[in-house]
């Protein structure tokens, strides 16, 4: 019998970390907190997860039971059990190879995969020399089960990960120190801050060697791995986008990258389900302002948003927005090819243009445009660098897509705000058919309800047609939809983007406009 032992053991241990895919993709959407994901797995838990355990129980005593029997008839319930783990094998990678955003294996999944395949070789190690059938149970249970191995290797992980984090953020520190007369400048915000952080890059490289954090890197390791990997001995200005899902995260930004000017973009209801409230959100956001205060430094302030607004006594501080600012956008007209308006500041006033989408990126233009200023740029440098900025990718991106139509892709991190302005974008189009895919806004709190079922409203207004993605996300879109005279016909409701692309490929053609407005992270697609 101990030839089946042996063989069951190491069948085992390589199926229980394959196992471990889909868990571990999920497990990285929600940033390797235990919180996080354990709020993920209990928000899709269903009749399956239930039967999903009881087989894992029941697998493993029928484990134990057949390992310490020699009779013959037990072999077919081993090969059983195997090819039990195969498919869900087989299920958890290809879960992964068909995500909307597929497992990334970093530095840290890997040392995550090595912790989890430790736990199963011990477990079929000791089982072996052993000749003890219920390492074998507890292996097979984990591999039935792979949650339980997850968190058991997110646990043994979690010490060393931060002894690892905090070499290479003293590591990113003594770099920005060895920098003398390097420029700081935080950027963070509700919404906005990636727009305005890739806009302000562009105008500051007509004068300085300028850094900005590359795409989405605005969580403290983002700033590590840039800072470490991208700063140069010319480099002269530091632009940091800076994120946050809970209290404390825009400090652990700052005293990394010890900003001494900063942009606060935005305050609004997003993260609401780690944040809870929105007296929260701004303090955190100010967490910026308070360290730029402390060396010294100058905040740009959006005082479109009251809420700023209403915190920016006691610091430092150039407004910038439509009305009543230090600099401010007037006389804005924009369309489906861009943005035209004045910025007005002190000194003068001067006309930009832009290939940008939407009126919301007045703003972000309009405070790049202040920091510029105030480091010395002058009109004709701002205006010519705003009028060579791209499109960003998958914010408001216009794109040529299936059968001649035309795509505005927005699919990168929706807010109540922007998604708002897209549809207006998108109802721009005039004589076109639009349509839009969205599976509506997360994050939102008690707030999201009614967040969506705007959203849900105002397409309605705007649309041909109408595509929501994701049973347990479209209630309140399509509530949104119900409150109007659309007609329910050209309302479709499908559970997956492959869905979604099934009804819109053959309405398309080169008289139609598409807007991907939002395209949620797997870990919401319960």
């Amino acid at each position: 019998m101990i030839y089946y032992l042996i063989g069951f053991n190491i069948i085992t241990l390589i199926f229980s970390v394959l196992c471990c895919v889909r868990q571990f993709q999920m497990l990285q959407q929600n940033s390797y907190f235990f919180s996080r994901y354990f709020r993920w797995y209990k928000t899709g838990f269903s009749r399956r997860d239930v039967l999903a355990i009881f087989i894992a129980v029941v697998g493993a005593v029928l484990c134990f039971t057949t390992l310490t029997n020699s009779h013959s008839s037990y072999k077919l319930a081993l090969a059983v059990l195997c090819l039990y783990l195969l498919k869900n094998a087989f299920v958890s990678v290809h879960a992964n190879k068909t995500s909307i955003k597929r497992l990334v294996v970093t530095a840290r999944v890997k040392r995550m995969f090595i912790a989890a395949a430790a736990i199963a070789t011990i477990l079929a190690v000791l089982g072996i020399i052993l000749k003890s059938a219920v390492f074998s149970a507890i292996l097979f249970f984990l591999a039935a089960f792979p949650q339980v191995l997850t968190v058991l290797a997110l646990g043994i992980m979690t010490p060393i990960e931060k002894s690892i984090a905090k070499y290479y953020i003293n590591d990113a520190k003594k770099l920005l120190k060895s920098k003398k007369g390097l420029k700081i400048i935080g950027v963070t915000g509700s919404y906005g801050k990636t727009s305005t952080k890739v806009i302000l890059g562009r105008i500051l490289s007509e004068r300085y060697n300028t850094l900005i954090t590359p795409e989405n890197y605005n969580t403290p390791m983002g700033l590590v791995i840039t800072i470490r990997k991208y700063l140069k001995p010319q480099t002269e200005i530091f632009v940091a986008e800076m994120g946050a899902k809970r209290k404390g995260d825009i400090k652990e930004d700052c005293d990394i990258a010890d900003p001494t000017m900063g942009i606060i973009t935005s305050v609004g209801p997003q993260h609401l389900e780690t944040f809870g409230n929105i007296e929260t959100v701004t303090s955190t956001k100010f967490e910026l302002a308070d360290r730029v205060k402390q060396n010294g430094g100058k905040m740009f302030l959006n005082f479109d948003n009251e809420l700023i607004k209403d915190h920016a006594d006691g610091y430092s501080t150039v407004s910038y927005g439509t009305q009543n600012a230090d600099v401010t956008a007037q006389n804005i007209t924009y369309s489906a090819d861009g943005l035209s308006f004045d910025i007005v500041h002190k000194n003068g006033s001067f006309k930009v243009t832009s290939k940008l989408l939407g009126q919301h990126n007045a703003l972000n233009i309009t405070a790049a445009a202040a920091v510029a200023l105030d480091l010395g740029l002058t009109e004709q440098e701002i205006a010519f660098a705003v009028s060579k900025i791209k499109p960003i990718e998958h914010r408001l991106e216009m794109k040529a897509y299936l059968n001649g139509s035309t795509l505005i892709d927005d699919a990168y991190n929706s807010n109540p705000e922007g998604c708002l302005e897209a549809v207006r974008v998108l109802g721009r189009f005039d004589g076109m058919k639009k349509i839009i895919v969205t599976p509506g806004l997360v994050e939102l709190g008690e707030k999201e309800y009614e967040c969506n079922k705007t959203l849900g409203k105002l397409a309605a207004e705007v649309c041909d047609e109408i595509i929501l993605v994701g049973k347990n996300r479209w209630k309140p879109l399509e509530d949104g939809v119900h409150e109007t005279r659309f007609p329910l016909d050209k309302l479709h409701l499908v559970e997956s983007f492959k869905d979604a692309v099934d009804v819109f490929r053959p309405l398309c053609d080169k008289n139609t406009v598409i807007l991907f407005e939002n395209d949620l992270p797997d870990n919401y697609l319960n």
